[in-house]
């Protein structure tokens, strides 16, 4: 369980499992404030998305490669 402690400017302090995080206010969903219980969740559609976009902009940046240099002579 995550629970949200407290809000301090621009920074929530987060308690998982009895240690506490900082994190930025700005990334805790709309309406979430102090007291506010989070869960996290694993999706791994999303997951394997990313990964393959990862692949592909690895495959575009590879073929953009400048061939190393070689001179025949």
């Amino acid at each position: 369980m995550i629970t949200v402690d407290r809000v301090e400017g621009d920074v929530a302090v987060l308690i998982i499992d009895g240690a506490t995080l900082e994190v930025p206010a700005r990334l805790l969903p709309a309406g979430a404030g102090e007291g506010a219980v989070l869960r996290l969740t694993f999706d791994p559609d999303a997951t394997a998305a990313a990964l393959a976009e990862a692949e592909a902009r690895l495959r575009r940046l590879q073929a953009r490669a400048a061939p190393p240099d070689v001179i025949d002579l």
